[in-house]
Protein backbone atom coordinates (compact mmCIF):
# COMPACT_ATOMS: atom_id res chain seq x y z
CA UNK A 1 0.00 0.00 0.00
CA UNK A 2 1.38 3.41 -1.00
CA UNK A 3 2.32 5.70 1.89
CA UNK A 4 0.44 8.95 2.26
CA UNK A 5 1.18 11.94 4.47
CA UNK A 6 -1.82 11.79 6.83
CA UNK A 7 -1.98 13.50 10.20
CA UNK A 8 -3.77 12.36 13.35
CA UNK A 9 -6.96 14.12 12.22
CA UNK A 10 -7.16 12.15 8.97
CA UNK A 11 -6.04 15.06 6.79
CA UNK A 12 -4.13 13.99 3.70
CA UNK A 13 -1.28 16.35 2.78
CA UNK A 14 -0.60 16.59 -0.94
CA UNK A 15 0.47 20.25 -1.23
CA UNK A 16 4.07 21.34 -0.57
CA UNK A 17 5.22 24.95 -0.38
CA UNK A 18 8.98 25.31 -0.89
CA UNK A 19 10.79 28.51 0.07
CA UNK A 20 13.72 29.01 -2.30
CA UNK A 21 15.26 32.00 -0.53
CA UNK A 22 14.80 34.29 2.45
CA UNK A 23 16.06 37.22 0.38
CA UNK A 24 13.75 39.70 -1.29
CA UNK A 25 13.99 42.83 -3.43
CA UNK A 26 11.15 44.47 -1.45
CA UNK A 27 10.82 45.35 2.25
CA UNK A 28 7.10 45.04 3.02
CA UNK A 29 6.67 45.84 6.72
CA UNK A 30 4.11 43.09 7.47
CA UNK A 31 6.53 40.47 6.12
CA UNK A 32 10.00 41.81 6.89
CA UNK A 33 10.71 43.08 10.43
CA UNK A 34 11.79 46.71 10.55
CA UNK A 35 15.27 45.74 11.74
CA UNK A 36 15.58 43.14 8.94
CA UNK A 37 16.38 39.47 9.51
CA UNK A 38 19.50 37.41 9.92
CA UNK A 39 19.86 35.82 6.50
CA UNK A 40 20.51 32.08 6.30
CA UNK A 41 24.14 31.17 5.72
CA UNK A 42 24.80 29.72 2.26
CA UNK A 43 26.03 26.42 3.72
CA UNK A 44 22.66 25.93 5.44
CA UNK A 45 20.55 26.69 2.37
CA UNK A 46 19.21 23.79 0.32
CA UNK A 47 21.06 23.48 -2.97
CA UNK A 48 19.00 23.11 -6.14
CA UNK A 49 19.78 19.40 -6.31
CA UNK A 50 18.78 18.98 -2.67
CA UNK A 51 15.48 20.78 -3.31
CA UNK A 52 14.79 18.48 -6.26
CA UNK A 53 15.66 15.30 -4.34
CA UNK A 54 13.68 16.26 -1.23
CA UNK A 55 10.72 17.29 -3.39
CA UNK A 56 10.89 13.91 -5.12
CA UNK A 57 10.55 12.18 -1.75
CA UNK A 58 7.44 14.24 -1.00
CA UNK A 59 6.00 13.35 -4.41
CA UNK A 60 6.61 9.65 -3.69
CA UNK A 61 4.51 10.18 -0.54
CA UNK A 62 1.58 11.60 -2.48
CA UNK A 63 2.36 15.30 -2.97
CA UNK A 64 0.95 16.39 -6.34
CA UNK A 65 1.15 20.19 -6.01
CA UNK A 66 4.24 22.30 -5.33
CA UNK A 67 4.23 26.06 -4.82
CA UNK A 68 7.52 27.96 -5.02
CA UNK A 69 7.83 30.85 -2.58
CA UNK A 70 10.41 33.05 -0.85
CA UNK A 71 11.47 35.75 -0.02
CA UNK A 72 11.26 36.36 -3.71
CA UNK A 73 11.74 32.99 -5.47
CA UNK A 74 12.57 34.48 -8.88
CA UNK A 75 15.84 35.93 -7.59
CA UNK A 76 17.18 32.47 -6.72
CA UNK A 77 20.17 31.69 -8.93
CA UNK A 78 19.40 29.15 -11.70
CA UNK A 79 15.69 29.36 -10.96
CA UNK A 80 14.85 28.29 -14.52
CA UNK A 81 16.81 25.04 -14.15
CA UNK A 82 14.97 24.24 -10.91
CA UNK A 83 11.55 24.83 -12.44
CA UNK A 84 12.28 22.48 -15.33
CA UNK A 85 13.45 19.73 -12.98
CA UNK A 86 10.47 20.09 -10.67
CA UNK A 87 8.11 20.05 -13.66
CA UNK A 88 9.64 16.68 -14.59
CA UNK A 89 8.22 15.28 -11.33
CA UNK A 90 4.74 15.47 -12.86
CA UNK A 91 3.28 17.83 -10.25
CA UNK A 92 1.15 20.93 -10.60
CA UNK A 93 3.60 23.80 -10.20
CA UNK A 94 2.52 27.15 -8.75
CA UNK A 95 4.37 30.33 -7.87
CA UNK A 96 4.08 33.21 -5.43
CA UNK A 97 6.04 36.28 -6.53
CA UNK A 98 6.21 40.05 -6.19
CA UNK A 99 6.32 40.24 -10.00
CA UNK A 100 9.39 42.46 -10.39
CA UNK A 101 11.27 40.09 -12.74
CA UNK A 102 8.29 37.97 -13.77
CA UNK A 103 8.59 38.85 -17.48
CA UNK A 104 11.96 37.06 -17.60
CA UNK A 105 10.28 33.69 -17.00
CA UNK A 106 6.91 33.82 -18.76
CA UNK A 107 8.12 31.88 -21.80
CA UNK A 108 9.59 29.19 -19.55
CA UNK A 109 6.38 28.93 -17.54
CA UNK A 110 4.42 28.44 -20.74
CA UNK A 111 6.88 25.73 -21.79
CA UNK A 112 6.66 23.71 -18.55
CA UNK A 113 2.97 24.32 -17.89
CA UNK A 114 3.23 26.56 -14.84
CA UNK A 115 0.03 28.58 -15.12
CA UNK A 116 -0.99 29.52 -11.58
CA UNK A 117 0.71 32.64 -10.26
CA UNK A 118 -0.04 34.50 -7.06
CA UNK A 119 1.27 38.04 -7.39
CA UNK A 120 1.68 40.02 -4.17
CA UNK A 121 0.21 43.47 -4.77
CA UNK A 122 -1.12 45.36 -1.76
CA UNK A 123 -2.00 48.63 -3.46
CA UNK A 124 -2.88 50.13 -6.82
CA UNK A 125 -1.42 53.48 -5.83
CA UNK A 126 2.25 54.13 -6.66
CA UNK A 127 3.01 56.37 -3.68
CA UNK A 128 1.38 53.90 -1.31
CA UNK A 129 3.34 51.05 -2.94
CA UNK A 130 6.61 52.82 -2.18
CA UNK A 131 5.45 53.33 1.43
CA UNK A 132 4.57 49.65 1.90
CA UNK A 133 7.49 48.07 0.02
CA UNK A 134 10.19 50.71 0.68
CA UNK A 135 11.14 50.37 -3.00
CA UNK A 136 10.01 51.91 -6.31
CA UNK A 137 9.05 49.00 -8.57
CA UNK A 138 5.34 49.71 -8.95
CA UNK A 139 5.31 50.48 -12.68
CA UNK A 140 7.35 47.38 -13.46
CA UNK A 141 5.08 45.16 -11.40
CA UNK A 142 1.94 46.49 -13.07
CA UNK A 143 3.46 45.97 -16.52
CA UNK A 144 4.36 42.38 -15.62
CA UNK A 145 0.85 41.77 -14.33
CA UNK A 146 -0.48 42.88 -17.72
CA UNK A 147 2.04 40.66 -19.56
CA UNK A 148 1.15 37.64 -17.40
CA UNK A 149 -2.52 37.96 -18.29
CA UNK A 150 -1.62 38.32 -21.97
CA UNK A 151 0.36 35.07 -21.67
CA UNK A 152 -2.76 33.33 -20.38
CA UNK A 153 -1.51 32.88 -16.83
CA UNK A 154 -4.08 32.28 -14.09
CA UNK A 155 -3.21 35.21 -11.86
CA UNK A 156 -4.34 35.87 -8.30
CA UNK A 157 -3.43 39.12 -6.62
CA UNK A 158 -2.47 38.63 -2.96
CA UNK A 159 -3.65 41.68 -1.03
CA UNK A 160 -2.84 41.86 2.69
CA UNK A 161 -5.39 44.28 4.10
CA UNK A 162 -4.32 46.64 6.88
CA UNK A 163 -6.69 49.26 8.25
CA UNK A 164 -5.55 52.78 7.49
CA UNK A 165 -3.02 51.56 4.94
CA UNK A 166 -4.90 50.00 2.02
CA UNK A 167 -8.41 49.02 3.15
CA UNK A 168 -9.78 52.04 1.27
CA UNK A 169 -8.73 50.29 -1.98
CA UNK A 170 -10.87 47.16 -1.63
CA UNK A 171 -13.35 48.26 -4.29
CA UNK A 172 -10.57 49.47 -6.59
CA UNK A 173 -9.24 45.91 -6.63
CA UNK A 174 -12.74 44.53 -7.25
CA UNK A 175 -13.07 46.90 -10.23
CA UNK A 176 -10.07 45.12 -11.80
CA UNK A 177 -12.11 41.90 -11.96
CA UNK A 178 -14.90 43.46 -14.02
CA UNK A 179 -13.46 42.76 -17.47
CA UNK A 180 -10.42 40.61 -16.68
CA UNK A 181 -10.03 36.91 -15.96
CA UNK A 182 -8.31 37.87 -12.73
CA UNK A 183 -8.76 36.83 -9.12
CA UNK A 184 -8.10 39.05 -6.13
CA UNK A 185 -7.31 37.37 -2.83
CA UNK A 186 -7.83 39.56 0.23
CA UNK A 187 -5.78 38.30 3.18
CA UNK A 188 -6.49 39.16 6.78
CA UNK A 189 -3.47 40.69 8.54
CA UNK A 190 -1.65 37.80 10.29
CA UNK A 191 0.81 37.80 13.21
CA UNK A 192 4.47 36.85 12.81
CA UNK A 193 7.65 37.60 14.67
CA UNK A 194 8.56 41.26 14.39
CA UNK A 195 5.62 42.53 12.30
CA UNK A 196 3.96 44.49 15.14
CA UNK A 197 0.67 42.68 14.64
CA UNK A 198 -2.46 44.16 16.17
CA UNK A 199 -5.92 43.02 15.12
CA UNK A 200 -7.13 46.58 15.54
CA UNK A 201 -5.31 47.07 12.22
CA UNK A 202 -7.10 44.08 10.71
CA UNK A 203 -9.97 44.02 8.22
CA UNK A 204 -12.36 41.12 8.72
CA UNK A 205 -14.14 38.94 6.19
CA UNK A 206 -17.46 40.57 7.13
CA UNK A 207 -16.04 44.06 6.65
CA UNK A 208 -14.66 43.13 3.23
CA UNK A 209 -17.96 41.68 2.01
CA UNK A 210 -19.93 44.63 3.35
CA UNK A 211 -17.60 47.12 1.63
CA UNK A 212 -17.92 45.34 -1.72
CA UNK A 213 -21.69 44.85 -1.52
CA UNK A 214 -22.25 48.51 -0.63
CA UNK A 215 -20.80 49.55 -4.00
CA UNK A 216 -21.39 46.64 -6.39
CA UNK A 217 -24.59 45.09 -5.09
CA UNK A 218 -25.14 41.37 -5.49
CA UNK A 219 -22.22 39.09 -4.69
CA UNK A 220 -22.27 35.47 -5.83
CA UNK A 221 -20.73 32.78 -3.60
CA UNK A 222 -18.62 30.46 -5.73
CA UNK A 223 -17.97 26.80 -5.05
CA UNK A 224 -14.63 26.55 -3.26
CA UNK A 225 -12.07 24.06 -4.50
CA UNK A 226 -11.33 21.18 -2.16
CA UNK A 227 -8.80 22.29 0.51
CA UNK A 228 -9.19 25.93 -0.53
CA UNK A 229 -7.68 28.43 1.89
CA UNK A 230 -10.04 31.15 0.70
CA UNK A 231 -13.78 31.68 0.56
CA UNK A 232 -14.45 32.65 -3.05
CA UNK A 233 -16.95 35.04 -4.59
CA UNK A 234 -17.62 37.24 -7.60
CA UNK A 235 -19.65 40.32 -8.27
CA UNK A 236 -22.62 39.37 -10.41
CA UNK A 237 -21.77 39.94 -14.07
CA UNK A 238 -18.03 40.39 -13.53
CA UNK A 239 -15.57 38.22 -15.43
CA UNK A 240 -13.09 37.76 -12.58
CA UNK A 241 -13.54 36.79 -8.95
CA UNK A 242 -12.30 37.47 -5.46
CA UNK A 243 -11.51 35.43 -2.38
CA UNK A 244 -10.97 36.06 1.31
CA UNK A 245 -8.34 34.31 3.41
CA UNK A 246 -9.96 34.61 6.85
CA UNK A 247 -7.17 33.13 8.98
CA UNK A 248 -8.04 35.29 11.97
CA UNK A 249 -11.84 35.59 11.98
CA UNK A 250 -12.78 32.25 10.42
CA UNK A 251 -9.92 29.69 10.28
CA UNK A 252 -10.12 27.08 7.52
CA UNK A 253 -7.92 24.45 9.17
CA UNK A 254 -10.39 21.57 8.92
CA UNK A 255 -9.35 20.72 5.36
CA UNK A 256 -5.66 21.65 5.58
CA UNK A 257 -3.50 19.72 3.11
CA UNK A 258 -0.36 21.90 3.15
CA UNK A 259 3.20 21.40 4.32
CA UNK A 260 5.98 24.00 4.21
CA UNK A 261 9.67 23.50 3.54
CA UNK A 262 11.86 26.41 4.59
CA UNK A 263 14.97 27.54 2.71
CA UNK A 264 17.14 25.75 5.27
CA UNK A 265 15.29 22.47 4.84
CA UNK A 266 12.99 22.53 7.85
CA UNK A 267 9.51 21.03 7.54
CA UNK A 268 6.75 23.17 9.08
CA UNK A 269 3.35 21.57 9.52
CA UNK A 270 1.61 24.93 9.83
CA UNK A 271 2.31 28.54 8.96
CA UNK A 272 2.19 29.32 12.69
CA UNK A 273 4.11 26.24 13.86
CA UNK A 274 6.94 26.87 16.29
CA UNK A 275 8.33 23.35 16.07
CA UNK A 276 10.10 22.31 12.87
CA UNK A 277 11.51 19.03 11.62
CA UNK A 278 15.02 19.27 10.18
CA UNK A 279 15.03 17.30 6.92
CA UNK A 280 18.17 18.76 5.35
CA UNK A 281 20.74 17.62 7.93
CA UNK A 282 19.66 13.96 7.92
CA UNK A 283 19.24 14.09 4.14
CA UNK A 284 22.88 15.16 3.83
CA UNK A 285 23.81 12.30 6.14
CA UNK A 286 22.02 9.78 3.91
CA UNK A 287 19.05 9.10 6.21
CA UNK A 288 15.60 8.07 5.00
CA UNK A 289 13.74 11.36 5.28
CA UNK A 290 10.45 9.75 4.24
CA UNK A 291 10.17 8.31 7.74
CA UNK A 292 10.96 11.72 9.25
CA UNK A 293 8.21 13.33 7.16
CA UNK A 294 5.69 10.72 8.28
CA UNK A 295 6.69 11.12 11.93
CA UNK A 296 6.58 14.91 11.75
CA UNK A 297 3.08 15.13 10.31
CA UNK A 298 1.77 13.20 13.32
CA UNK A 299 2.74 16.15 15.54
CA UNK A 300 0.56 18.59 13.57
CA UNK A 301 -2.05 20.37 15.66
CA UNK A 302 -5.61 20.82 14.48
CA UNK A 303 -5.68 24.60 14.07
CA UNK A 304 -3.14 27.45 13.96
CA UNK A 305 -0.58 25.41 15.92
CA UNK A 306 -2.85 25.48 18.94
CA UNK A 307 -3.12 29.28 19.23
CA UNK A 308 -6.27 30.59 20.86
CA UNK A 309 -8.84 32.77 19.15
CA UNK A 310 -7.13 35.99 20.21
CA UNK A 311 -3.78 34.86 18.71
CA UNK A 312 -1.18 34.47 21.45
CA UNK A 313 1.73 36.95 21.13
CA UNK A 314 3.92 34.74 23.30
CA UNK A 315 3.37 32.01 20.70
CA UNK A 316 3.74 33.83 17.39
CA UNK A 317 6.76 35.84 18.49
CA UNK A 318 8.57 32.50 18.88
CA UNK A 319 7.82 31.70 15.25
CA UNK A 320 9.90 32.94 12.32
CA UNK A 321 9.18 36.18 10.50
CA UNK A 322 7.02 35.71 7.42
CA UNK A 323 9.89 36.22 5.00
CA UNK A 324 11.94 33.43 6.56
CA UNK A 325 9.02 31.00 6.54
CA UNK A 326 8.09 31.40 2.90
CA UNK A 327 5.07 33.42 1.68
Amino acid sequence: MKKEIIDNFGRKHNYLRISLTDRCNLRCFYCMPEEGIELTENAKIMSLEEIISIAKTFVELGVDTIRLTGGEPLIRKDFGYLVKKLADLGVTLKLTTNGIVLDKYLDLFKEVGLKKINLSLDTLDKARSIFITKRDYFDRIMLNLKKSLEYGMEVKLNVVLIKGVNNMEINDFIELTKNKNLAVKFIEFMPFKGNKWDWNKGVSKEDILQTIASKFGKIEKLEDAKNSTSLNYKVEGFEGSFGIVSTITSPFCEGCNRIRLTVDGKMKNCLFAISEADLLTPFREGANIANLIMDSIKTKKYSRDGMNVTMDAEHYEKNRSMISIGG
